[in-house]
């Protein structure tokens, strides 16, 4: 599966899956815009990526912020087409629901849900003039099935899964493909911040006994980048070590 001659935007590519993705894709031949809210370690996984002879810049980017949205969106289109936008960035914490406070709510629905919501509007004109593109939305395996401690969470990235599926319907008439990453427990900061008896217990699930790694995330993820995806669409892809099989 390769990606010469494609421009590939990744969300969140600062670290974990996203920063994964940005690498598997490169090295697939993509050029790839590392695009996070933190500037310097996107600046300094962008640089390393270049000194290995991958094609990698970054740009910032706070998916919950409209200016931030409208600037990053701008920038990219500046300089030149983008065919392929995956979109990693997400947020969340393990809390139960009677402790969370409204603001938490708004920023996990904002960068979880809306965030992609607005980027896609951001960037979709020109893939539709051009009739092609791809879009691979990672969402999560919360949003399938529910996650206790994480219910906004679950229905932010149930609402993207839901919202992946209406665009897709609406976008196969101009050949754009719109697809869901759904993981399970992957090795990430978020994850690895639980309890160790909580990431035990999530072990012990996993018909396959460990922890996903970002990597296996960013596979999956350039299948639905490359053209081996071009007559799939509206599809939601559990990469869970099969702890979800529904």
């Amino acid at each position: 599966m390769r990606l010469e001659g494609k421009t590939v935007v990744v969300t969140g590519a600062a670290s974990g899956i996203g920063l994964a993705t940005a690498e598997v894709l490169a090295r697939a031949g993509a050029a790839v815009v590392l695009a996070d809210l933190s500037a310097d370690k996107g600046e300094a996984q962008a640089a390393k990526m270049r000194a290995e002879g991958l094609k990698a810049t970054f740009l910032h980017l706070d998916v919950a912020s409209d200016e931030s949205i409208a600037a990053f969106a701008a920038a990219v289109l500046g300089r030149g087409e983008v065919h392929v936008l995956v979109n990693g960035a997400g947020y969340g914490k393990g809390q139960p629901f009677v402790e969370n406070d409204s603001a938490f709510w708004d920023r996990v629905v904002d960068v979880n849900l809306m965030g992609p919501v607005k980027l896609i509007r951001a960037l979709l004109d020109p893939m539709i003039a051009r009739r092609s593109g791809k879009i691979v939305n990672v969402a999560s395996d919360a949003g399938r099935v529910g996650s206790s401690g994480e219910t906004v969470y679950s229905g932010a990235k149930g609402g993207l899964i839901s919202f992946s599926k209406g665009l897709a319907r609406e976008m196969a008439r101009y050949s754009i493909n719109v697809n869901c990453i759904c993981p399970g427990p992957t090795e990430t900061p978020m994850l690895m911040a639980l309890p160790e008896n909580h990431l035990e217990a999530f072990k012990r699930a996993i018909p396959f006994r460990r922890f996903g790694k970002p990597e296996d995330i960013a596979n999956a993820i350039l299948f639905f980048a490359s053209d081996k995806s071009d007559y799939i669409t509206g599809q939601t892809l559990s990469v869970s070590g099969g702890l979800t099989m529904a």
